[in-house]
């Protein structure tokens, strides 16, 4: 007998799209977007992510405090920003629902587990009745399903217990949110089958739960707001690309610098704190390259080792964030006087003292430019982008080794853990800057001056002829002795001053990344505010305003050129997630009205934002 089909709704095209995946920190979230974010890449799409997850390890579950979130925006355009308005938002409890609803655009997408808006789970979250049988949520799409029970139903063939089978809700999830938006499963069934290759019952039952989902969206009854939809692939340039984090890029990065610096050994000392304890953990995983890591006691100790192994021909590398690099003040002040190449990386987050320690912040400025005892400059370095931060690593490494000075370099917890697509380099196309030591003992001293760079020589520990002592005391410009001599501090203090000012004339003049190198005005960014204030600009110009994007990676010394550029402007905004450090710097430097247009609430700045900030400057 013939039967009657009623045919699929065609699938809606998307020119790009924001997902976020929320619930409590033990519900896998941050997995789910990871996983996500691997199909999207194997899709073609450009992307880029945002994890933003709780301090605690594990809050008391079902509390807003411990929700945790992972927000990813893809397409087939220019992606440069984890997103602003949120398109389709997957709640897996109340919590997730209250915390996380705000950011949903009017008329977007929320999914949600009917088996977690219990009468418990709705007190913690602060509801007096249930959202999901009022109108509070009239102005969204919402799509209500038993998460729960379609997984424990899908994975009830592997004998899994209540609990295990609910832990594997976020992949029943996870093939849903494929499904609609057309992407593979392939990839992530492959990885279940690799993490859980001691546990084949466990990834089966995840596979299960995964295919569940994605068939749940392909057979369900089709409402008018659960469709399928095609995202475009995004046009790249040609090459090999994989997902890369801003811990990624450092750590790769350094090793790249380590290469091309044809040093042996690099020596990575660091002490666990969030969220920098990620490079270490990375970098632990890289000895065949040559990497050597060392978890000290504490602070003080890591920047302790890092410098002796500098000293003794390695390359040194400690990592910290604000609390941990105020530890290590007294050892950098160490490092700059004996002169020695030191790499510390900074990944900032929200303070002061223990503050946020899982929230973006820019507040470590001034402690990396001035935050030392006496007369005591460095180099600063900040990456742009995730991708940046591995060019970023290897330009830090080049100026230590040829300047004789430690480099700090500003990332923050938003890069370290944030991702985008990332073309990795042919090997010819890496820089070289092969490291030079001293072996000839005729007229040495330890302080003798490089008269381009003014750098002290490097000399290897026991090399013939070449026996030496530096500490931190004051060394007599002319013998490299220790010296009191007040005529003789106030040389080395200039020398060791306009050796940093000299790098300068070493780095590339400050050029503009979007608009005009003149006009009414610049907003002028560092950091990982590149992606909000450039897209923000190209709005603004067109809306026919004469405003350009300059963003500054050279933190100190500044490019020589960027006084004059931004005279060359009206106007100098500034904005930064911190309140008023760079634009404090640039009037002082430069004697320019610059404006401050600060954020310190741990999360990243939205395009609108800017975009709000420029129709405010202008308009006035």
């Amino acid at each position: 007998m013939a039967t009657s089909t009623v045919p699929r709704p065609e699938r809606e095209t998307r020119d790009s799209v924001v997902i976020r995946f929320a619930g409590d920190s033990g519900d896998g979230m941050q997995v789910t977007g990871s996983q996500f974010t691997l199909e999207t890449a194997l899709a073609g799409s450009d992307f880029s992510t945002f994890p933003d997850f709780p301090a605690e390890i594990r809050a008391p579950t079902g509390t807003t405090f411990g929700v945790s979130a992972f927000q990813i925006h893809f397409g087939g355009t220019d992606v440069m920003t984890p997103g602003d308005a949120v398109d389709v938002l997957v709640a897996m409890n109340p919590a997730a629902l209250t915390v996380e609803v705000s950011d949903l655009k009017v008329g977007g997408t929320v999914i949600v587990d009917t088996d977690a808006f219990n009468e418990r789970n709705l007190k913690k979250a602060g509801y007096a009745k249930n959202p999901l049988e009022d109108d509070s949520l009239a102005k969204y799409q919402v799509l209500k399903f038993d998460i729960t029970k379609l997984t424990t139903d899908a994975v009830k063939p592997h004998g899994l217990s209540s609990r295990e089978a609910h832990l594997c809700r976020n992949m029943w999830a996870l093939g849903l949110l494929l499904w609609m938006y057309g992407h593979e499963r392939t990839a992530t069934i492959e990885w279940l089958n690799r993490k859980f290759a001691k546990k084949p019952v466990i990834a089966a039952a995840n596979i299960a739960a995964l295919n569940a989902g994605h068939a749940f969206g392909e057979t369900a009854e089709m409402t008018e707001h659960m469709v399928g939809y095609v995202v475009p692939k995004a046009a790249v340039q040609a090459g090999r690309y994989r997902t890369v984090s801003g811990t990624d890029g450092l750590a790769w990065g350094l090793i790249a610098g380590l290469r091309a610096a044809g040093i042996e050994k690099m020596v990575f000392a660091g002490y666990p704190i969030t969220p920098a304890s990620a490079l270490l953990h990375t970098l632990a995983n890289l000895r065949a390259y040559g990497v050597v890591t060392f978890q000290a006691e504490d602070e003080i100790a890591a920047s302790g080792a890092a410098l002796g192994a500098s000293y003794a021909g390695a390359l040194g590398v400690t990592s910290s964030s604000g609390p941990g690099i105020a530890l290590k003040t007294e050892m950098l002040g160490l490092a700059i006087a004996t002169e020695l190449p030191l790499i510390v990386i900074d990944s900032q987050r929200a303070g002061p003292s223990t503050g946020m320690p899982t929230k973006a912040e820019q507040s470590d400025l001034f402690q990396a430019v001035h935050g030392r005892n006496a007369d005591a400059p460095l180099a600063v370095l900040a990456p742009t982008s995730t991708a940046d931060c591995f060019d970023i690593a290897i330009e830090a490494v080049r100026l230590a080794t040829k300047y004789m000075t430690p480099v700090i370099v500003l990332s923050d917890g938003y890069l370290a853990h944030a991702a985008e697509p990332w073309r990795i380099p042919r090997e010819a196309e890496l820089p070289r800057f092969p490291v030079t030591y001293r072996t000839e003992p005729e007229g040495f001293h330890p302080f003798l001056r490089d008269p381009e760079t003014l750098a002290r020589p490097r000399v290897k520990p026991g090399t013939p002829q070449l026996e030496h002592r530096i500490g931190g005391l004051e060394r007599d410009y002319d013998s490299g002795h220790i010296s009191y001599d007040p005529d003789n501090h106030a040389r080395m203090t200039k020398a060791r001053a306009d050796k940093i000012a000299g790098i300068a004339n070493d780095i590339p003049l400050q050029g503009v990344a979007l608009g005009e190198d003149h006009g009414k005005l610049a907003v002028v960014g560092w950091g990982s505010t590149f992606g909000a204030i450039h897209q923000a600009v190209k709005i603004a110009r067109e809306e026919g305003n004469d405003v350009a994007h300059i963003h500054v990676r050279y933190l100190s010394p500044f490019p020589r050129n960027l006084g004059d550029l931004l005279r060359r402007y009206e106007r100098v905004l500034v904005p930064e997630m911190n309140n008023g450090q760079l634009v404090k710097l640039l009037r002082a430097e430069y004697l320019i009205p610059a404006e401050s247009f600060g954020k310190v609430t741990g999360k990243p700045f939205r395009v609108t934002e800017i975009v709000q900030g420029i129709r405010r400057v202008i308009g006035e």
